[in-house]
């Protein structure tokens, strides 16, 4: 499976893992020491866990993150990209969302 984009994901400013997105879709995997200090769930629909989490489409929660209507214009033509472009979108739009998540290209 081969990796094009990886976007690097914190809760509450803590490093929580890693959504990917390859040849067969997205992986979300949390990070091991993010798990072992018993730390929140980045959603709901995402629970702690070791194994990493395989979709075929971005999973909802973080789509959900990426805006919609005038905005989602103003993103993608400010930033050059193609409404479709899902995951590209999350990592310019996503960096200081409402919330607790937060969305990085870098791992900082």
């Amino acid at each position: 499976m081969s990796t094009f984009r990886t976007a690097y994901i914190y809760v509450r400013n803590r490093f929580s893992g890693e959504l990917s997105e390859t040849d067969e879709g997205y992986v979300f995997a949390y990070d091991a020491d993010y798990l072992a200090t018993g730390a929140s769930p980045v959603s709901l629909t995402l629970p702690l866990r070791k194994e990493p989490y395989v979709s075929k489409t971005l999973f909802p929660f973080f789509d959900g993150l990426i805006p919609e209507g005038w905005l989602l214009h103003i993103v993608s033509r400010n930033w050059k990209l193609n409404t479709n472009d899902r995951f590209g979108l999350l990592l310019v739009a996503c960096r200081d969302v409402v919330g607790n998540v937060r969305v990085e290209g870098t791992r900082i």
